[in-house]
């Protein structure tokens, strides 16, 4: 195999490899040859920040010293993935559409939901949902977003509720930027009471989930396709006992609960597909 060329010289076939070690054993996360791009892009600025010369050396420092803390970057270097508000607008049509009328109906007495954004990365998603339910009228309701990421780092950007000008271009309409943020010098602040609406903590999806739940909702979008079959379906099978029966998940367009028939009902809604926990 030919040495991987990096802003910080080149990867070595053996550290490559060591490095896919190093991210599979601490995510679940399988990143084939093809990804090498990541690896150079991601932890060129992690081997800077350490003031080395190299992702060679970056391996170096790991094996010679155990780096409990240089693996977690890595592994977090690794792990965060992109995200903007309302992506895949046909999934958030179908949750109008269909999905709040059916909640308001049957939850008309407790005014409860409880929905999990299961890889949430910097918050985009969930408070997407969050400014969904405020438009839809639920405001008076008692609405728990969790929101969940391996990544602590993006966890706390998360829970700031602060985004970049770009950030909020990426799939935000005008006018709920305008109704929900305030400026801050160059940057967005979301309010506190669409961010009240939402809480995020730190957590791998190769976990129990016995204490998370039920949901009415869940998504989990963009994550299960960096999992091994195995995997994948582990962590559906455990995400559906943290289901109402009933409730919704969605999944990122490439992705889908294969061998589950058992637990999940698939569904056309309008553009979006929709599993239905049986």
């Amino acid at each position: 195999m030919a040495t991987l060329t990096s802003a910080l010289g080149s990867i070595d076939p053996g550290n490559y490899n060591f490095l896919q070690d190093v991210v599979y054993r601490g995510s679940g996360i399988v990143l084939d040859h093809e990804k090498h791009y990541l690896f150079e892009s991601r932890l060129s600025p992690v081997a800077r920040a350490r003031g080395l010369q190299s992702i060679n050396d970056l391996c170096s420092l790991i094996r010679a010293t155990g780096g409990d803390e240089v693996r977690k970057q890595v592994i977090e270097a690794m792990t965060t993935n992109e995200t903007y508000f309302f992506r895949e607008p046909g999934q958030y049509d179908a949750i109008t559409r269909v999905l709040l009328p059916e909640v308001k109906e049957l939850r008309h007495a407790t005014r409860k939901l409880n929905c999990w954004s299961a890889a949430s990365s910097t918050g985009q998603e969930a408070y997407s949902l969050a400014l969904l339910l405020m438009e839809e009228g639920f405001g008076g309701w008692n609405v728990q977003i969790l929101g969940t990421d391996l990544t602590s780092h993006v966890v706390e950007k998360a829970r700031q509720g602060k985004y970049l000008q770009i950030e909020v271009n990426r799939g935000l309409p005008v006018s709920l930027l305008l109704k929900y943020f305030r400026r801050v010098a160059l940057d967005w602040q979301l309010n506190d009471q669409i961010r009240s609406m939402v809480r995020f903590e730190s957590f791998d999806l190769r976990n129990s989930m016995r204490s998370l739940g039920p949901f009415d909702l869940v998504f989990c979008r963009n994550v299960l396709v960096y999992f091994d079959i195995e995997t994948r379906r582990t962590i559906l099978r455990q995400m559906h006992g943290t289901m109402f029966r009933g409730g919704w998940l969605l999944l990122g367009t490439a992705e889908a609960p294969i061998g589950l028939d058992d637990l999940y009902e698939r569904r056309m809604v309008g553009s979006a597909v929709v599993y239905i926990a049986r």
